[in-house]
């Protein structure tokens, strides 16, 4: 039996089954139509109530399934950050004003003092005599003085006389019963007495300058017998050793150094975008270096920034009574600002858009992804509390980084503890 009129028989039967039964399809391939399409066309012609549910469900298949966190504002503590350092409240170098040899045991560092205590006494020398010879000359230009006074009254008197007989003199020559010769000596002895008077009040002027120059005298040997002692300006710590027993100081030779430690400050620096947050009185914290967290209040604000850093400086007072504190150590500090809503998201929520822009895609009306930027507040383990938001927002938190702004996903909901 042959095979050929076999095959034969079977593709005339199947060519006259597609001409017979399947012609609109066959004419379809023909014509190069999309046949499964026509189908489709077909049955929803057939059955319209199922087109939408169809339509829908094809679309739905097509979105991207992303995971959306529902996020509600809260109220948080603003603050702003800083890093600085711890400050001794009051720092001065004592020294010397004087040059002599000191006589005082030296203070030890690490000594407490209290205001006015001697630091560093300086030997007199010979400065004891010239305050007795200032103080004598004193005496001497005050003792000049009634003399000076008497010599001016005297002149005073001598004058009024020379004037009353100037006067009858002239009068009598007016009746003819004195000469022009007699007017004129009374007129010349008028005179006479001024210029009596004029050099009693000169050596009046001139004793009591004779005083004032002994009064500086003596108080200019006083101020420096004064400054053989060197004291304490304020209460406070020897940072130094006071100068030794024998040593010689010099004008501007150092005597000691001394701190206050309490209240301590600390200086932080605050750039121009958030000096306007930070205010006088504003609470204040820092962790030092070592772990120790202290609190203050902002006590000062600089009006006139770094050139270099165009940061603005920022004291903090802080208590210390134990001293524990010390100057200079190293503070991470956070002033209290004025409170704001924010939302706290994962940080792995955050994202960029095409400009660079650092924000949050969000799932808006109709499944529809949005791109909504953020501000960064803070951070810490929990996640990050970012600003700029809507009280409530749709987060995606999975699956951000593959859709794009206007695109239509298929958000799953989860809590924002999870």
């Amino acid at each position: 039996m042959r095979i050929v009129p076999i095959l034969t028989a079977a593709l005339v039967t199947g060519f006259l089954y597609l001409a017979v039964f399947e012609r609109d399809t066959l004419l379809a391939f023909s014509r190069g139509e999309d046949v499964p399409a026509q189908d489709e066309t077909a049955q929803t012609a057939a059955a319209p109530e199922a087109a939408p549910a169809a339509v829908a469900q094809a679309q739905a298949a097509r979105r991207v399934g992303v995971v959306v966190q529902v996020s509600k504002a809260e109220a948080i503590d603003n603050a702003v950050i800083l890093r600085g350092l711890t400050r001794a409240d009051r720092q001065v170098e004592v020294r010397a004003e004087t040059s002599s040899t000191v006589v005082s045991e030296p203070l030890r560092k690490g000594t407490h003092v209290e205001a006015g205590e001697v630091l560093c006494e300086l030997d007199p020398g010979t400065r004891q005599d010239a305050l007795a010879e200032a103080r004598a000359a004193l005496s001497l230009a005050q003792s000049r003085m009634p003399e000076a006074r008497a010599r001016l009254i005297e002149a005073e008197a001598r004058l009024e006389e020379a004037r009353i007989n100037d006067t009858v003199a002239q009068r009598l020559n007016e009746g003819g019963f004195a000469s022009d010769t007699r007017v004129a000596s009374t007129t010349a002895a008028v005179r006479a007495a001024e210029a009596g008077v004029a050099t009693a009040e000169v050596g009046l002027e001139n004793a009591r300058s004779g005083i004032q120059s002994a009064q500086a005298a003596v108080a200019a040997a006083e101020r420096e017998i004064a400054r053989l002692t060197l004291r304490a300006p304020f209460s406070g710590l020897l940072e130094s050793d006071t100068a030794e027993l024998g040593s010689l100081l010099q004008p501007g030779g150092l005597c000691g150094t001394v701190i206050r430690l309490d209240p301590i400050k600390l200086v932080g620096y605050v750039p121009e975008t958030q000096v306007g947050q930070v205010e006088i009185g504003a609470r204040a914290g820092a962790r030092l270096a070592t772990g120790q967290q202290i609190a203050g209040e902002v006590v000062f604000i600089a009006r006139s920034a770094d050139p270099e850093t165009r940061t603005f400086a920022v004291e903090i007072e802080v208590p210390n009574p134990d001293l524990a504190i010390r100057d200079g150590q190293t503070a991470e500090i956070l002033v209290a600002a004025e409170g704001t809503r924010a939302h706290r998201l994962p940080q792995s929520a955050l994202t960029l858009n095409e400009e660079g822009q650092l924000g949050v895609r969000s799932v808006g009306a109709g499944d529809i992804v949005e791109f909504l930027p953020v501000t960064l507040l803070r951070d810490n383990a929990d996640g990050v509390w970012v600003g700029g938001l809507p009280e409530t927002v749709d987060v995606i938190v999975v699956g951000q980084d593959f859709v794009t702004e206007g695109v239509a996903v298929a958000p799953s909901y989860r809590e924002a503890a999870q």
